[in-house]
């Protein structure tokens, strides 16, 4: 149901295509709000034909206006962890999406549906989708709830992740950049191969969601049947986030005979 007040995406003047996953990485990197790239198996290009002339060709100028990156997602029991009818093969991560500002409010959930008509057609043996939403970046999920994903809540995670700042007046840094430094992101463990303090705190659980991509209503109602987490209500309103910080001191594992 539409909401009065709100600009909706005229959808006749969109489409979408696989892209060069080379374009897909600058658009991702400069604007997405991790500004940072990660491994992508397909990246599908929302392409807007825009009323001006083109600059240098005949007919009007086809814009590419937005991005959608699925990859294989990050631990081998990705597909086990929501299906044990699913192999590891037939599951992929939307691991970024990315669309500019200026093109209705649900143009968006509409781009993301669309991904999974190309993804049928294109990439069949992909029987399920999985994707997180971040609330230390201020999201639930709208897109997915848009669009009708299963949402499994933010518990399944076994291990908490953390955030560090490697001085006193250092900003934040996710834990993926301190895998990319250190080869890990537990605490404990970089006490170890430091020699000066650092600083963590608890990073929010993200919000995990599912979709079943498959069309056969057969292998559907078996992989709905077969879920291994709960389906949940979608989550309305985030918690407050409150920051607990913990000072890291270095340990020297160096025992003197």
């Amino acid at each position: 149901m539409k909401v009065e007040g709100k600009q909706y995406c005229d959808i006749s003047k969109f489409s979408i295509r696989e892209i060069n996953k080379n374009i897909a990485k600058d658009i991702i990197v400069n604007n997405h709000y991790s500004g940072i790239w990660t491994k992508v198996s397909y990246a599908i290009g929302l392409f807007y034909l825009s009323d001006e002339e083109h600059s240098f060709f005949s007919g009007v100028n086809e814009q590419l206006v937005g991005v959608a990156c699925y990859g294989d997602p990050v631990g081998r029991n990705a597909g086990a962890s929501i299906s044990e009818l699913l192999p590891r093969d037939g599951v992929l991560e939307l691991t970024r999406l990315f669309v500019f500002d200026g093109y209705g409010s649900n143009i968006e959930s509409w781009f993301v549906g669309r991904t999974f008509d190309w993804l049928r057609e294109n990439a069949p043996h992909i029987k399920a989708l999985i994707s997180y939403s971040d609330p230390n970046a201020g999201h639930l999920g709208t897109v997915y709830q848009a669009t009708n994903w299963i949402y499994q809540g933010n518990k399944i995670r076994w291990s908490d992740s953390w955030s560090f700042k490697w001085s006193e007046d250092d900003e934040w840094h996710h834990s993926r950049t301190s895998y990319v430094k250190y080869g890990t992101n537990d605490p404990k463990i970089i006490q170890t191969m430091v020699t000066s303090s650092f600083w963590i705190k608890r990073e929010p659980r993200k919000h995990r969601y599912v979709y079943i991509l498959t069309k056969d209503k057969k292998e559907r109602k078996a992989l709905l049947k077969s879920l291994k987490h709960e389906v949940l209500p979608y989550p309305k309103v985030e918690l407050d986030i409150i920051d607990e910080v913990y000072k890291m001191d270095p340990i020297d594992l160096v025992v003197s005979k």
